[in-house]
């Protein structure tokens, strides 16, 4: 089953959507790539190869647009407009969309799973970072963690909030204590186009502070592509969620 909920967001100033699949189970929050809308995952199939788990009644699946990740690559916007947008972008995720969920799952209280690739993994990392009071895990596949590259050398208070490998290592109180509570996945191929460096980095940051987290190497056969992916993600949700 397959529901389509839209609505003018006034934390990104436009129209947006949020995608479910399924009826019952673990709500997982599964951000696309780079430019993604929120049905890119079912395109590509990946929602398909979720789809035991979705009739078994293990997870619903939802799915938003890459907005602030449309952004980044698009090459058409300054970095501090990039920046500001992430951290619209995450108010977003945090006041109207977990809302949206909750009511969607009949409850104040139900914990929320994240998942994404690429930037997608940059996404479902910052919003458990940012969020370990509502959300308890994040699948960070093939992850594109570092978006400094794209300040052009200027930092900025937008990206260095909205970027875990930037702000993590200076955390402290209340938000740390509860994200140690919590999980983050970072499964990687070590074939074409994967960074397994990015990963590591993340890791390295993450068990600095205590919280925990592993990577997971998948081999030179798993490329930066959507077969890894698919192969991936019910292999973790299916333990997980």
């Amino acid at each position: 089953m397959k529901d389509v909920f839209r609505w003018y967001s006034p934390n990104v100033e436009q129209e947006v959507q949020l995608v479910r699949w399924g009826n019952f189970g673990t709500p997982v929050l599964l951000f696309p790539t780079a430019g993604g809308d929120a049905e890119e995952v079912e395109r590509f199939h990946l929602v398909g190869a979720l789809q035991p788990l979705l009739d078994a009644g293990r997870i619903k699946v939802y799915s938003t647009d890459s907005v602030a990740g449309s952004a980044w690559f698009s090459g058409k916007h300054s970095a501090e407009y990039c920046s500001k947008l992430q951290n619209c972008f995450d108010a977003f995720i945090y006041t109207e969309v977990t809302a949206a969920i909750r009511r969607d799952c009949a409850s104040e209280h139900i914990e929320i799973v994240t998942a994404g690739a690429s930037i997608g993994a940059f996404n479902a990392l910052a919003t458990v970072c940012r969020h370990p009071d509502v959300f308890r895990l994040a699948i960070a596949m093939s992850g594109t963690f570092d978006l400094s590259k794209y300040l052009e050398g200027r930092m900025n208070q937008d990206f260095y909030f909205s970027s875990p490998l930037h702000y993590l290592p200076r955390l402290e109180g209340p938000q740390l204590e509860m994200l140690r509570k919590r999980l983050i996945l970072l499964p990687t191929g070590e074939g074409d186009y994967e960074d397994v460096g990015e990963s590591w980095r993340v890791a390295q940051v993450l068990g600095a502070k205590g919280v925990p987290n592993r990577v997971d190497l998948w081999g030179a056969h798993y490329h930066h592509d959507w077969q890894t992916w698919r192969d991936m993600l019910p292999k973790y949700l299916a333990e997980y969620a």
